[in-house]
């Protein structure tokens, strides 16, 4: 059973992980292939509800990127899981809430 990450944590750990995707020169054409962004409008996007919980369902999707990423942060792989439902369009539970 997956334990409450609050929103704030979350977060955190979402833009980590968004920081560890820009900054990787194979992971980051990928997500912007996938998501259609363009490397200019990031910042913008990151700012719009359920963008940082698309960045850890990029990762929950792929699990060599996962297990890339929490190995070079030190990072659990159910912190990514628990970050992504504790977001704006990562749980059901959460938008039903708003």
């Amino acid at each position: 059973m997956l334990t409450n990450m609050t929103t704030d944590q979350a977060q955190t750990m979402a833009v980590k992980a968004l920081a560890f995707l820009a900054q990787d020169d194979e992971l980051l054409p990928r997500f912007l292939s996938l998501t259609g962004i363009q490397a200019n409008d990031i910042r913008t996007a990151a700012r719009e509800p359920g963008f940082l919980a698309g960045v850890l369902q990029f990762y929950l999707a792929h699990e060599p990127t996962l297990m890339r990423f929490c190995e070079a942060t030190g990072s659990n792989p159910m912190d990514i899981q628990r970050a992504l439902h504790a977001l704006p369009g990562g749980d059901e539970a959460w938008d039903r809430q708003v």
